[in-house]
């Protein structure tokens, strides 16, 4: 008859091969993403997450205005919906502190969209053009605009153009800024209007197809993912880069948008 010892002993040694060949007891963090495109991305990533032994629950926000503040307060762990000069804006205007962390994630280019002409040759003077209203995409519009000849702006200015940067206009197009999420919907009443892809794509437009003007792969408008400055060298932050900017993650951005979202790794 065995004595405790050598069961106990038995027991543990058992205890502990299991342990050597399962994976790890996975954390979980929660990552804040805008309902549509980067919510699709993000459950691709779940997966390739999990494999790695860190559990990401996915919170969708409606408006993406609220994603950075509850960020920075530690209501969430990570982000993974705007740009460089967004969140810049968002950490001068709200005093916020947060850091990126990944590089390059995926571009949802802007482009701009008519269902009144085919062309921006078409557009007629004193053309009405929508923008978005919020400073880092509008700037980001107006230059687009420029690299489409429509207007110019002043020489080397960034994506923080204002309509006080137009130097020439040509066509006296007037200049609408608007709600970005109301895009979409102005088209029926204005002559062009630019939108950024998650809007676009969400309201059933196709930057590649419909576009009559489109961004090119501008790294400064290139998404990241953001946390909080105390959390950038915690060790699930390299784990979710890692998963994020996985072979699996770019395969299902390519075949889900086909072209209208561009991996950047």
């Amino acid at each position: 008859m065995r004595t405790p010892s050598l069961i106990a002993g038995t027991v543990s040694a058992i205890a502990l091969l299991i342990a050597a060949h399962a994976p790890a007891f996975a954390e979980t963090i929660k990552f804040g993403v805008t309902a549509g495109p980067h919510a699709q991305i993000a459950e691709a990533l779940v997966p390739v997450a999990k494999a790695k032994g860190l559990d990401v629950q996915v919170v969708e926000f409606s408006d993406g205005a609220l994603i950075d503040p509850a960020t920075n307060d530690g209501d969430l762990d990570a982000n993974g919906f705007q740009h460089t000069p967004y969140l810049e804006r968002q950490n001068k205007d709200r005093g916020l502190n947060l850091v990126s962390v990944a590089g390059k994630t995926v571009l949802l280019p802007m482009a701009g969209y008519s269902k009144k002409f085919k062309s921006l040759a078409d557009l007629p003077d004193g053309a009405q053009v929508s923008i978005p209203n919020d400073p880092s995409n509008g700037g980001r519009a107006l230059k687009l605009l420029e690299a489409g000849g429509v207007i110019k702006l002043t020489p080397g200015v960034t994506f923080q153009a204002t309509e006080l940067d137009i130097i020439e206009n040509p066509k006296n197009i007037k200049i609408i800024p608007m709600e970005t999420a109301q895009l979409p919907r102005s088209l029926e009443d204005v002559d062009f209007s630019v939108i950024t892809s998650h809007f676009a794509l969400s309201a059933g437009l196709n930057p590649k197809k419909d576009g009559l003007l489109i961004e090119d792969q501008l790294s400064e408008y290139f998404c990241l993912i953001a946390v909080a400055d105390k959390n950038k060298d915690a060790p699930w932050v390299k784990t979710l880069v890692e998963a994020y900017k996985s072979p699996e993650v770019k395969a299902a951005i390519e075949k889900t948008f086909e072209g209208n979202v561009i991996a950047g790794w």
